[in-house]
């Protein structure tokens, strides 16, 4: 019989999660690439001298921001193809809810990380204790509850032996590729310094299998008939794609059937650029050969989408009598649209339908038409690279980054009008290129999300790439790269405020109210320009600054950082006059329906219009 192991519970939990592995296609990987967290009270006694004393086993991470921490985890779990994560750790209080924007962005784009925030103490001896929510209703209620809604799984560890269960639940939905997204552990202060004895097994070297799931029979069937009609089908090809690795049964469909891909942000490099059938971004923010297509299409094939609104133009994009066929690893996902549902792993499931649509394939005009629409754009993205001017266009910037980012780059963004005209312009070589974070759009995710992908995938380049305003809301990551000699390159483009923002309310009758970065005039901020000088600001917290001023100098600063060994920042002036293409496509954002003046009754006549090609989606599927 072996003896028990002694042990506190945070050194218990360190020990677990340096255990833990995932396994795909016989191929392992460790679950945890380390732990980002800053310590406090709550958690420097028990986290805290676990990850002092544990050794090399699980690396610990100094980070300097708690949210932006989780955004690490997160990046680096997109990275991985969600096979691999990492663990943040809090005190109580305010450096726990520091955590719930991440998590919630993480839960919205399906990313599994594990947070370990502090927790009032469960012997409730010393309360209220500082930082202590006192509720009236419960002695059982704290700050930490705010992660429930936006945590896959939830557990508080009241007491030791409650500890195992919490922890193999919580593998359990980060293994999941149908359940993943962020999962809390709240950690009593007291419970973790508490010691007990754990069975040996518990520290024992666990590898969970990532399964694949086949589609069922029947519903293949379906799906094959509903395809086999089809004379003008798309596919949109999601994150679901890229996350299992399904890019090349995607190629092989689309190659031997001749449809054409269209890719959401989070599937944007399913298909490398100049590919014949890959359209490129589809949606509200997408290119118009994807959406000419997506508007005379019978047949649309998700495969590993959500459908959320800027993907579906809030639901104009689409033809009332157009079909719908959902593969996704999520039942949850698949359901949408009404769609004729294939609850499957994306590679098997494109696999499959496959193997059951053989002999059939789309009409040579089809395909040439597809063609067409794809140089056409091909065309207007050319032009709008080449664009030049003192400050920069926004396009000629991407332009610039795109040619220096190579087949190796990886591009990193968030917010603001960049994500737009990256999903439309950026040229991606292959699955892994592009990562923009738009399922909760969070400002301040860029710096860090770029360093999570570097440490997730050393061997790339990362190209970061943040506007003005996101840059201030979370800039302070720069000094942990730095710290860890992670090598990145920030291209910091500054428009003096909150351009795609001040586009939306000049169209919606605001005004552009509070989207200007200037001193306050008469009521407004519509005085002089402020005296900030970003690029110092990153230069003080210790990355090596460049300004170019044109676009045959910013293509220099761009080689020049990717030659460097450290954090580059290539700080670039943009004219936000100068906006990208136009995807031709609709995003529902409602308009006053009362309004003093004339931009505001003709914005709300436009939305009225634009309304009435929305469609709610009540056919049941055929097949």
């Amino acid at each position: 019989m072996k003896l028990p192991v002694t042990l506190t519970v945070a050194q218990a939990v360190v020990r677990f999660l340096a255990a833990q592995h995932t396994e795909r296609d016989g191929v392992e990987h460790r679950m945890f690439g380390g732990v980002f967290g800053i310590f406090g009270h709550g958690n420097v006694a028990g986290i805290g001298q676990a990850l002092a004393t544990s050794g090399p086993g699980l690396p610990y991470y100094l980070s300097r921001n708690e949210q932006a921490m989780v955004h690490t985890a997160a990046a680096y779990a997109r990275a991985a193809n969600r096979l691999s994560t990492l663990a943040c750790t809090t005190s109580i209080g305010p450096g726990a809810t520091n955590m719930v924007t991440g998590a919630a962005a993480a839960t919205i784009n399906r990313l599994p990380v594990l947070l370990l925030p502090g927790d009032i103490f469960a012997t409730r001896v010393a309360s209220p204790v500082l930082q202590e929510l006192e509720d009236p209703r419960s002695y059982d209620v704290s700050v930490n509850d705010c992660f429930k809604p936006v945590s896959r799984f939830w557990d508080r560890v009241n007491r030791p032996e409650q500890l195992p269960a919490a922890l193999l639940a919580a593998m359990r939905v980060l293994a999941d590729p149908a359940e993943t997204g962020a999962v809390t552990l709240s950690l009593p202060q007291d419970v973790q310094a508490e010691a007990a004895d754990w069975p040996e097994e518990l520290f024992a070297r666990r590898v969970w299998h990532i399964p694949r799931p086949r589609p069922e029979r029947s519903a293949l069937a379906g799906a094959a008939e509903l395809v086999k009609a089809a004379s003008r089908p798309l596919i949109v090809a999601g994150g679901g794609v890229i996350y299992s690795e399904a890019t090349g049964e995607l190629r092989a469909f689309a190659e031997t059937f001749g449809v054409p891909v269209a890719e959401t942000q989070a599937g944007k490099g399913a298909l490398p650029h100049g590919h014949p059938m890959a359209m490129g971004a589809i949606g509200a923010t997408g290119t118009t050969a994807a959406n000419a297509l997506a508007r005379e299409a019978d047949l649309i094939i998700g495969v590993g989408t959500r459908y959320s609104d800027f993907t579906t133009a809030s639901h104009s994009l689409f033809a009332p009598e157009a079909r719908f066929v959902n593969l996704n690893v999520t039942g949850f996902d698949a359901a949408k649209m009404s769609g004729l549902q294939l609850v499957a792993d994306a590679r098997e499931g494109l696999a499959d339908l496959a193997a059951a649509c053989s002999g059939w394939a789309t009409g040579e005009d089809y395909r040439s038409r597809a063609a067409g629409l794809s140089r056409a754009w091909d065309s207007a993205v050319d032009a709008a690279y080449a664009l030049d001017g003192d400050p920069l266009p926004q396009p000629a910037i991407i332009g610039a980054v795109n040619a220096a980012a190579g087949d190796d780059g990886v591009v990193i963004c968030a917010a603001g009008s960049m994500p737009g005209d990256l999903h439309k312009l950026w040229r991606p070589s292959g699955p892994g290129s592009y990562h923009v974070e738009y399922g909760y759009s969070c400002m301040g995710y860029e710096i860090a999300g770029g360093l999570g992908v570097k440490l997730a995938a050393p061997e790339r380049e990362v190209f970061v790439m943040v506007g003005d305003g996101s840059y201030l809301m979370m800039a302070q990551e720069l000094v942990t790269a730095v710290a860890e000699g992670v090598k990145l390159t920030v291209v910091l483009v500054d428009n003096s405020g909150f351009a795609s923002i001040g586009r939306l309310s000049e169209s919606v009758g605001a005004e552009r109210l509070g989207t200007a970065y200037r001193y306050r005039g008469e009521g407004r901020y519509d005085g002089g320009p402020l005296p900030v000088d970003l690029a110092a600001n990153a230069a003080s917290l210790g990355a090596t600054v460049l300004r170019p001023s044109s676009l045959a100098e910013l293509r220099k600063a761009l080689d020049t950082a990717r030659a460097s060994r450290g954090v580059t920042v290539v700080y670039v002036r943009a004219d936000p006059a100068i906006d990208s293409p136009s995807s031709e496509a609709w995003w529902d954002v409602p308009v006053a329906e009362v309004s003093s003046t004339g931009t505001g009754r003709e914005a709300r006549t436009a939305y009225e219009t634009a309304k009435r090609d929305q469609h709610r989606r009540l056919t049941p599927p055929a097949g």
